[in-house]
């Protein structure tokens, strides 16, 4: 059952953990398993977390504070997440964030941001979705000020 569950994905102790109690193992066959697969090495937190970062961050744009919130719900300790979560660059973030806004950014949008009322719908919205995805509310507030900027002077120079 354990090496089931690693073959799908790697898994954090706790998250094994719980996996394997609420299949109904006792607490004696869990314990016996946990050790088996440590001296195995086929259990690493820190891995586990490294991985989990680079992953969710390249795959799926996820911004530190979800990635935190993710891999605490997943029993990995705050030393860890942080250690994990310092291995995102910056730039790195706010590019992803850059490229999640560019992709809402549509020819609809860009003719609708010229109307004060529209722009700020808008750049609320797209606000709402970078922290959504575990963005900090100043990077999503300076992502989607740039990004709307730049899309209605791409418009003006498109339609003079």
């Amino acid at each position: 059952m354990a090496l089931r569950l690693l073959g799908v994905r790697a898994r954090s102790r706790t998250e094994m953990q719980d996996r394997l109690s609420r299949r109904g193992f006792d607490a004696e066959a869990v314990t016996d398993v946990m050790m088996r697969l440590d001296s195995a090495g086929l259990l690493d937190d820190e891995d586990f977390a490294t991985e989990w970062v680079r992953s969710r961050h390249a795959h799926s744009a996820r911004g530190r504070l979800a990635l935190r919130h993710e891999l605490k719900a997943k029993g990995v300790d705050a030393t860890t997440i942080e250690s994990a979560l310092s291995e995102i660059d910056p730039d790195d973030e706010r590019a992803a964030a850059r490229r999640l806004v560019d992709k809402k950014i549509t020819v609809r949008v860009m003719e609708e941001i010229d109307d004060r009322a529209e722009r700020e719908r808008h750049f609320r919205r797209l606000v709402a979705m970078l922290v959504r995805r575990g963005y900090p509310q100043s990077l999503a507030l300076d992502v989607v000020g740039e990004q709307l900027d730049a899309a209605g002077r791409a418009r003006q120079i498109a339609d003079p």
